[in-house]
C-alpha cells in the first residue's frame, strides 16, 4: 500500500478548487463594497451583458436553480439593482431589467472583475493562459453533473 496512497495537494481536482476558492474569495472581497455577491453579480451580468430577462434563463446562465434565482431576484429587487415585471396576458411570466442602480453597480464591477482575472492570469503568459483555458475546456466536456445545486 506504500505505491498507492491518495496525494491531496497533488490532485488535479484539488488544485483546482484551490484555484476558484482563491479567485472567488477575492472576487467576493471587491464586490461586498458595492453590495453585491458573486451570484448577485452574475445576474447583473446576465441581465446587463447578455441581455437575458426571463428568470428561467438567469438560472441556465448563473447555474443556479429556479427556487435560488427566484430568491435572488426578490433580494436584489429590494436593494433595487433590479426591477421585475409580469406579464399581461400571463401574470406567470416574469421579466427582469436593470435599475439605474443596477447599471451603476454592473459598470462599478466590471474593474473590480476584471482586475481579479488579472491576479491570477498575469502569473501566467499568454500562451500559458490560453493552454488553461483550453484543458480546462477539456476536462469539462462531457460532463453532464447538473451544476444548479451546487
Amino acid at each position: 500500500m506504500t505505491g498507492d496512497k491518495y496525494r491531496l495537494h497533488n490532485s488535479v481536482g484539488y488544485q483546482l478548487s484551490m484555484a476558484a476558492r482563491i479567485q472567488e474569495r477575492r472576487l467576493d472581497e471587491g464586490l461586498k463594497t458595492l453590495g453585491l455577491t458573486r451570484q448577485s453579480w452574475c445576474v447583473l451580468l446576465a441581465v446587463g451583458n447578455e441581455g437575458l430577462i426571463h428568470p428561467s434563463e438567469i438560472a441556465e446562465f448563473v447555474g443556479i436553480d429556479r427556487t435560488a434565482t427566484s430568491r435572488m431576484l426578490r433580494q436584489m429587487e429590494a436593494a433595487k439593482f433590479i426591477a421585475r415585471t409580469t406579464g399581461l396576458g400571463d401574470r406567470r411570466m416574469t421579466s427582469v431589467k436593470l435599475t439605474k442602480i443596477g447599471r451603476e453597480a454592473l459598470a462599478k464591477g466590471t474593474p473590480i472583475a476584471m482586475s481579479n482575472n488579472r491576479v491570477m492570469a498575469e502569473r501566467l503568459t499568454s500562451d500559458e493562459e490560453n493552454e488553461l483555458a483550453r484543458l480546462l475546456r477539456k476536462v469539462r466536456e462531457g460532463e453532464d453533473i447538473p451544476l444548479s445545486g451546487i
